[in-house]
């Protein structure tokens, strides 16, 4: 499985969404996403990738989109 698809399954996996869907996540348009969701998220993307976040990461993760941009300045290429 490649970084991508670990991506995209820890959305699924926390918001149990359709993998088809998440692209277009943001935190204020899912309903999904409330601060449960929220942990259960970074959870999973600490889990898959083995990383840690810092709190001011977990407050800028926001949207799929910004994901991708926090990970790439953990050294993640997805």
């Amino acid at each position: 499985m490649d970084n991508l698809e670990k991506y995209i399954n820890a959305f699924v996996e926390a918001f149990e969404a359709d993998k088809n869907s998440v692209a277009s996540f943001k935190r204020e348009d899912t309903e999904q996403w409330d601060s449960i969701g929220h942990m259960k998220l970074m959870a999973a993307l600490e889990d898959k990738f083995e990383i840690e976040f810092e709190p001011e990461e977990m407050i800028e993760f926001v949207s799929y989109e910004q994901g991708i941009s926090i990970l790439k300045n953990k050294g993640i290429n997805l």
